[in-house]
């Protein structure tokens, strides 16, 4: 009897994805993966060819991803890749606070703090996120609507484009909770910074407005999302005119003192809408309809490689670092951040940890008691 195993399913195309629907979920913690169709610049929508979107949806903890989303994140940018409908990826997240803080931070202290051996499997799947996004055979945009901070700066920067809304900050985390930003951002900040810039930005934990970012070249775009009426307000939060003051260019750089606060009680209180977000994406999106589908893999490609040359010299041997801190300072990083709540601070005490270390301590459980934070009382 002859192998039929090889004719297409009922649509004449055989099926190439590698995981089925049930990986994703509308349910948060979860990821969502969704088809919509391209439209025009008259928004008149174009028959059998769309975006593919993939969402984090996690929105109560910032959208940070828990394993079982990283294994999602996977199989949809997989999905889209092996879909010949789909013109290019979107990358984002649900709600108007977040894209992505990182990993679980309450996964990260409760179950792989002191299991080095099973967050480095945890690192293998994560690498794999930042392959796939970066092996993806479409573009893929990074749609910015919210923090992109940590891992969520470091899968966002995987992407090809990035557009973002104005009121998102971006930056790294690591090296102030306990991990390095070895995930991407000391292998792409390189790139797409100038290198003190991209040293700054790994090592102090600073957060840096989309105003910034896309002065430095960092994203493609960002556009207001705060609207009054018929009237769209810029993040009040950031000066947003290029003036110099003290001799330093200000564009970009957030304000302090009365007007910080103005401006955090006029962002809590304004009603966000992501219209003109979406119609960037939308205008990327028509432009990468209307080119040679393999001439634009193929462009695209040929840019990636240069971040992909550093990401896969380093991200073996990250691998195996990242696992085994997880019995040092991430334990005592994520410790500190899980608990805040309790201790009313999310960090150890850095000047006595320096002080034990430099006499000379073990980190055993009583030094990482004396630099922990107490219960509040």
């Amino acid at each position: 009897m002859s192998d039929l195993s090889w004719m297409p399913r009922e649509n004449g195309l055989k099926d190439h994805h590698l995981w089925d629907e049930s990986i994703f979920s509308k349910e948060a913690p979860g990821v969502i993966y969704e088809k919509k169709p391209i439209v025009d610049p008259q928004g008149k929508v174009v028959d059998g060819l769309y975006s593919a979107w993939v969402t984090l949806n996690n929105p109560t903890q910032y959208n940070s991803y828990t394993t079982e989303m990283v294994k999602a994140v996977i199989a949809g940018f997989h999905r889209a890749s092996a879909d010949t409908s789909v013109v290019a990826c979107v990358f984002t997240a649900m709600g108007d606070k977040a894209f992505c803080t990182g990993g679980n931070t309450k996964e990260y202290s409760e179950y792989y703090s002191k299991r080095p051996n099973e967050y480095g499997i945890y690192m293998d799947l994560f690498n794999a996120m930042v392959d796939m996004i970066l092996f993806c055979k479409k573009p893929t945009i990074c749609r910015v609507n919210g923090m992109r901070v940590a891992g969520g700066q470091e899968i966002g920067m995987a992407c090809d484009i990035t557009l973002s809304s104005d009121l998102a900050i971006f930056g790294q985390a690591g090296p102030k909770h306990g991990s390095a930003p070895d995930g991407g951002s000391t292998d792409f900040l390189p790139w797409m910074l100038p290198m003190e810039l991209a040293m700054w930005n790994c090592v102090s934990c600073e957060m840096w407005s989309a105003y910034k970012m896309y002065r430095l070249g960092l994203i493609s775009k960002c556009v207001p999302v705060i609207r009054d009426n018929d009237k769209w307000v810029r993040n009040p939060g950031v000066f947003t005119d290029s003036y110099v003051a003290d001799g330093e260019l200000v564009y970009g750089e957030y304000k302090t003192g009365d007007a910080a606060k103005a401006a955090r009680e006029t962002i809590k209180n304004a009603k966000t809408d992501f219209t003109l977000l979406d119609a960037e994406v939308n205008k990327i999106l028509w432009t990468f309809t209307n080119l040679f589908p393999g001439c634009l893999t193929k462009s695209v490609e040929g840019v990636r490689l240069k971040k992909k040359f550093f990401w896969d010299q380093a991200k073996v041997m990250n691998r195996h670092w990242l696992a085994a801190n997880m019995s040092g300072e991430a334990f005592l990083g994520f410790g500190a951040f899980n608990t805040k709540k309790i201790t009313g601070r999310d960090t150890i005490d850095f000047i006595e940890y320096r002080r034990r270390l430099a006499a000379g301590e073990t980190l055993d459980t009583a030094l990482m008691a004396a630099v922990l934070g107490k219960p509040m009382a």
